[in-house]
């Protein structure tokens, strides 16, 4: 497998590296604004990546600025996408589902296959458990990640909703006098701090009982290898949108 690798140079994007090498795949070269040495070529645009340096798949650990630009590139040379970032605006994920009718791309806010076993756990626990339950959840980040709360945290929240049967609202952090708890929240709550590479906790709370459902990322190596196995498994996809819902349905069939 034959990968551009965009956001080459970041954290991310050198475990993704290091991992593809070790697993015999060829990054053809990289693109990263703030360019640094790397056993591959490294570009700043798009429109600095060679005719020779044809790949099979795109992973994306940048950030959501400039999406269009390497959207249309992928779509220019039929070349599907898998987008590692978090942060999307909605205007975001509009172009995504725009491009997505003549790219095949692959979205999600967490790669971790535990987080997305998770998700489904939490969406059980909440059809199971009903309305008695009250759930709060609480991501855990280093200190230099910009956004919040976590995309993961989001994927989680909206899992939650799903299994109460909808009409929760997202409620994020609580200060001041805001009164007691409302019947239809979900309390997201954001810490940031050190190095901490990712955590997150579901609490479902009920009358004398509380269930908590979790998970803990120690290294970005899982990221990277769900973003190597994401990539695997997009080659040859027809255009639409995937997540990790339908890499976990192609792996245990």
């Amino acid at each position: 497998m034959k990968i551009l690798l965009c956001g080459a140079c970041g954290k991310m994007g050198r475990m993704v590296a290091e991992l593809a090498a070790a697993q015999g795949e060829t990054i053809v070269c990289g693109v990263d604004l703030s360019p640094a040495p790397m056993p591959f070529p490294i570009h700043t645009s798009f429109a600095e990546v060679g005719a020779n340096e044809e790949a099979d798949v795109l992973i994306d650990f940048s950030s959501p600025s400039n999406l269009e630009e390497r959207l249309r590139f992928c779509e220019t040379h039929a070349l599907p996408a898998v987008l590692a970032s978090t942060g999307y605006t909605e205007s975001d994920l509009a172009l995504i589902e725009n491009y997505a009718t003549r790219v095949p791309i692959f979205k999600t806010g967490n790669l971790s296959l535990g987080v997305n076993i998770l998700q489904r756990l939490v969406r059980e626990a909440a059809r199971a458990l009903g309305a008695g339950f009250d759930a709060e959840i609480v991501e855990r980040h280093h200190r230099e990640k910009k956004d919040a709360p976590s995309g993961t945290a989001l994927m989680l929240a909206k899992s939650v909703n799903e299994g109460f049967g909808g009409g929760k609202e997202n409620v994020y952090g609580r200060h001041g006098a805001v009164g007691a708890r409302k019947a239809n929240e979900v309390g997201v709550h954001a810490v940031r701090g050190g190095t901490i590479v990712g955590e997150h906790e579901v609490m479902f709370a009920g009358e004398d009982e509380i269930l908590t459902l979790s998970h803990s990322a120690r290294s970005r190596k899982v990221f990277a290898s769900g973003a190597l196995k994401a990539a695997r498994f997009m080659l040859k996809k027809r255009p639409g949108v995937y997540d990790m819902d339908d890499l976990l349905a192609e792996l245990f069939r």
